[in-house]
């Protein structure tokens, strides 16, 4: 288990991601290529990437080169997963090839205790040798990464529409104890599953959480405790909800269609076009138009709050899904029920 220790000061320092952070992707999407968890949720992903990489001519210094400083396992060197890839797929780069010789060496020395490096990663303290590497995270990230970026873009702005309106009814407290199942606040420690028992200290410092589409199960965090404090935990992969009133033969789908009666539903709540695309397993651009057609029939409304559009459902709107949920409830009423015999189960 890893906990980690806040300060009041620290809770006032907590900070989410604001995009998905390219190097913690990149670590994520290796693993998936390693492990079979998660396979059923990113199955699409896997089979694209696997003959992209091979098309590419990346599928051997991938296997060769990426997976042996990217192992499951615990531990991971912190260098490439550098704080500068906040801003973005070069400023990672830049991070990467920043770390002085011996930092890198000592990382790469810590790796081979515990897992076993070929021979050459000792000689990524060079610059030249670190070049070549980042110049393949590079060409991995074109074909493994940045295809996703919607998909990516839209899961991340919905957790964290989730994330803000936690902390505005349930305050800082609220927002740690809803970081996903493997993750509890205990004031004033947060608890991470973790594949190793370690303590961390903020200490002031605050702590950066980066939702990662990507990764799934154990949050992974930096190795040196003396880095700026990161947290990367998976994005909540929910299953696309289905409601069996919504098939083609029920009043409210068959008027709408199957996926603008869902959208008109999750409007109910008030959702963003990125929580709308996340919630029905969508891309953005897809929900925003089902969302307009529903606004010009005057069921919807949507209004600018921020760079985020909220959607939220007219008096008309409303009504017409009150109507809907009479009419289920009527026929659920009427439909006979059926008794088994003591002897007989339950089907």
């Amino acid at each position: 288990m890893l906990r980690i220790h806040f300060t009041e000061v620290d809770l006032a320092r907590i900070r989410v991601a604001a995009q998905p952070d390219p190097m913690w992707e990149v670590l994520a999407t290796l693993h998936r290529l390693q492990s079979r968890t998660g396979r059923s949720q990113f199955a699409a992903w896997h089979r694209t990437v696997r003959v992209d990489l091979g098309t590419a001519g990346l599928a051997r210094p991938v296997r060769e080169v990426l997976l042996s400083l990217y192992p499951l396992g615990p531990y991971l060197p912190d260098f490439l997963t550098p704080p500068e890839s906040e801003g973005g797929l070069e400023s990672g780069i830049d991070g990467i090839l920043r770390p002085p010789r011996q930092d890198v060496l000592h990382e790469i020395a810590l790796l081979d205790r515990v897992r076993g490096v070929p021979s050459w990663a000792l000689r990524l303290g060079r610059p030249v040798e670190r070049r070549g590497l980042t110049d393949l995270i590079r060409r991995y990230h074109t074909v493994a990464v940045a295809p996703f970026t919607e998909h990516m873009d839209s899961g991340l702005i919905a957790h964290r529409s989730l994330l803000a309106r936690t902390l505005l009814t349930s305050g800082i407290e609220g927002v740690l104890s809803s970081l996903g199942p493997r993750i509890r606040w205990r004031e004033p420690i947060l608890e991470v599953d973790y594949i190793t028992e370690r303590d961390l200290h903020l200490r002031g410092r605050g702590l950066r959480i980066v939702p990662t589409y990507f990764l799934w199960g154990t949050p992974v965090a930096l190795a040196n405790a003396e880095l700026p404090p990161v947290l990367s935990y998976p994005l909540n992969h929910a299953p696309v909800p289905q409601d069996p009133r919504l098939d083609e033969g029920a009043p409210l789908g068959a008027l709408l269609g199957v996926t603008r009666a869902r959208v008109l539903r999750c409007a109910a709540d008030g959702l963003t076009t990125g929580e709308l695309a996340h919630a029905l397993g969508v891309s953005p651009s897809t929900a925003s138009r089902h969302a307009s057609v529903l606004q010009e029939a005057g069921l919807t409304t949507s209004r600018q709050i921020g760079p985020a559009v909220l959607h939220t459902v007219t008096p008309l709107g409303a009504a017409l899904l009150r109507r809907d949920r009479d009419g289920a409830k009527a026929a659920q009423a009427r439909r006979p029920h059926i008794r088994t015999r003591p002897d007989q189960p339950d089907g």
